[in-house]
C-alpha cells in the first residue's frame, strides 16, 4: 500500500532547511539560486558533509530559474533548435525545441504513475504533459498526407526518473576503463581480432593495423568507435549525470554552465555571466548520483518468479540483463571529465554501499546493479525509429527496466500506455522476444507482466534530504 503526500506535507518540503539552516523560499524578486552559490572550492573543501552537498544539488534541481539566473536565451539567431538563439511564443517559453519548462522538478515530479493520484516525489517521472521535442522544425498537423499521424521530423523524449543512477555511472565507467584496456591490448597484437566484451556485454571487436597505426573498428557494435559506454540519455550520448545536466540544463531551461560556455562568459547573450558555477553542477552531481536505486517487491511470489523466468526464456533478458557487477562500490565523480578515462581529475568519491543510494554488496567487493539493461545500443526497427534523419534514428540504447511498473507512459516517445504495448512494440533487433511473448499463453503474459510489476521505484526518494513519501 501506498503513503500519499498531502498538500500540507508538499508545502513542507518546499520549505525544507536548507544545508546552510536557513529556509529556502523563492524570492518575489531577484535572483532564485540560494546563496551563497556553491563553488567548486566548496565542494572539495571538506567543510560540507555529504548530507549537505546532496541538500545543495537537491536545491539545484528543484530552483525554479529567472531571468536573474540568466533562465532563457538571449537574442533569436537564424535557427530556432540552437540553444542560446532561440525565438519564444510569447517572450519565455518556446516548448518545441526547449525553454520548456523552470525547474528540473518539473519533468521529474512523480515517484509513481501506478497509483489514483499519482505519487509526488523528487527526481521521478512525469509522463507526455513534459515530453521534449528537440531538433523540430515541422509538424504535419493538418496530417496532409491522411495516414492520421502528425509526423514529426526532430524527436519526442519521455523523461526518465533519476533513481539508482550512481550505480548506472559506476557500471558504465568500470565498463569503459575495461574497452580502453582491451584497446591496448589490440595495439600490442597487430592484425589480431581482440573482443570487446566487458560484464557479459559484447561490443563486437576491435583489431588494430600496425602498418597505418589505427584501429579497424567495423567490428564494434552497439558502441561508439571510441569505446566510452554512455548509460545516460535514450541514444547513449551521455558519460555521466554531470554531462547529462550541462546538457539539460541549456536546453530545458536556457542555464548555461560555466564547463560550458565559460568563465565570465555570457554565452547567450541574454546578460547574464556565470549561470551555473561549476560547484553548482558538481552538487547536482553528487545529488544526482546518491539517489535511493528501485526495488523489487513480491520477488518470491510464485507468479513474479515464474514471469522472471519467462522474461528470460522469451528473450528479453539478452538486451535486459538482470544486473551488471561493479569491481568497486566506489563512484568516482570527475571535473572536467574525460570520455576516456574515468579516474581523470576525481573530486569526490562516493561510496554506493552507504544507506543512500543503498546498493548491496558482490562478491567481488563491488556492488550489484540490477537496472535490467546492458548499457548497449541496439536497433529496434522502423517502427520505433525517429525521424531526424540521422543514421541512429531507429537505435536506442536498453532501457532500464527497474521501476519500471510506476513509470507509464513507455518507451522513448510514451507511446506505450501499458507495459503490454511497448511490449509487442518491440521491433529489429527486440522482435523475436515480442514474438516469443506473443506465443506465450494468456496465463504466462500475465505473470511475466506481475513479474514487470514487481520492479518499483525506491521507498525513499532523495532519502535523509527530504521528506519520505511512501511506504510499498
Amino acid at each position: 500500500m501506498y503513503r500519499y503526500l498531502s498538500l500540507m506535507a508538499a508545502a513542507s518540503v518546499v520549505l525544507s532547511v536548507s544545508a546552510y539552516g536557513q529556509p529556502v523560499g523563492v524570492p518575489l524578486d531577484g535572483p532564485a539560486i540560494p546563496t551563497p552559490r556553491m563553488t567548486q572550492a566548496d565542494v572539495t573543501s571538506g567543510a560540507f558533509t555529504l548530507k549537505q552537498l546532496r541538500r545543495r544539488g537537491l536545491e539545484m534541481f528543484t530552483t525554479p530559474f529567472n531571468q536573474y539566473d540568466g533562465r532563457g536565451d538571449g537574442p533569436s539567431g537564424p535557427n530556432s533548435t540552437i540553444p542560446g538563439q532561440r525565438p519564444t511564443t510569447n517572450g519565455t517559453w518556446l516548448r518545441v525545441n526547449g525553454l520548456d519548462s523552470q525547474t528540473c522538478q518539473e519533468c521529474h515530479a512523480f515517484l509513481s504513475m501506478a497509483t489514483i493520484p499519482p505519487t509526488l516525489g523528487i527526481a521521478g517521472v512525469t509522463g507526455i504533459a513534459s515530453t521534449a521535442f528537440p531538433g523540430v522544425t515541422q509538424f504535419d498537423l493538418e496530417d496532409l498526407d491522411a495516414n492520421q499521424i502528425a509526423e514529426v521530423n526532430g524527436r519526442l523524449i519521455n523523461p526518465p526518473f533519476l533513481y539508482g543512477a550512481g550505480g548506472v555511472e559506476l557500471a558504465g565507467k568500470e565498463m569503459t576503463q575495461e574497452l580502453q584496456a582491451l584497446m591496448v591490448q589490440a595495439q600490442a597484437n597487430p592484425s589480431t581480432p581482440v573482443p570487446l566484451i566487458t560484464k557479459g556485454v559484447n561490443f563486437g571487436s576491435i583489431t588494430y593495423n600496425d602498418s597505418t597505426d589505427d584501429f579497424d573498428r567495423s567490428g564494434v557494435v552497439g558502441i561508439e568507435g571510441d569505446l566510452v559506454v554512455r548509460p545516460f540519455g535514450r541514444k547513449g550520448e551521455f558519460i555521466s549525470v554531470r554531462a547529462f545536466d550541462v546538457g539539460a540544463l541549456q536546453f530545458h531551461l536556457g542555464m548555461q554552465a560555466q564547463e560550458l560556455v565559460g568563465v565570465g562568459v555570457d554565452g547567450d547573450g541574454d546578460g547574464v555571466m556565470n549561470e551555473v558555477l561549476v560547484g553548482e553542477l558538481s552538487v547536482m552531481h553528487i545529488f544526482g548520483t546518491t539517489l535511493e536505486r528501485p526495488v523489487q517487491v513480491g520477488w518470491n511470489d510464485p507468479a513474479v518468479v515464474n514471469g522472471a523466468a519467462l522474461f528470460s526464456s522469451v528473450g528479453c533478458a539478452s538486451c535486459h540483463i538482470p544486473q551488471l557487477e561493479t569491481q568497486s562500490p566506489l563512484l568516482d565523480l570527475a571535473y572536467p571529465e574525460v570520455d576516456t578515462d574515468p579516474s581523470a581529475n576525481v573530486y569526490y568519491t562516493i561510496d554506493l554501499t552507504d544507506r543512500t543510494p543503498g546498493f548491496d554488496l558482490n562478491g567481488a567487493g563491488g556492488v550489484t546493479v540490477p537496472l535490467y539493461s546492458d548499457l548497449k545500443r541496439h536497433d529496434m526497427g522502423p517502427g520505433l525509429a525517429e525521424t531526424t534523419g540521422s543514421q541512429l534514428d531507429s537505435f536506442f540504447i536498453t532501457p532500464r527496466l527497474w521501476g519500471i511498473a510506476d513509470t507509464a507512459p513507455y518507451l522513448h516517445d510514451a507511446r506505450a500506455l501499458t507495459l503490454r504495448e511497448a511490449i509487442v512494440a518491440h521491433g529489429g533487433e527486440g522482435q523475436d522476444a515480442a514474438d516469443n511473448f506473443d506465443l506465450l499463453l494468456a496465463t504466462e503474459q500475465d505473470d511475466l507482466l506481475t513479474f514487470l510489476n514487481s520492479l518499483r521505484t525506491p521507498m525513499y526518494p532523495a532519502k535523509g534530504i527530504d521528506q519520505p513519501v511512501r511506504n510499498h
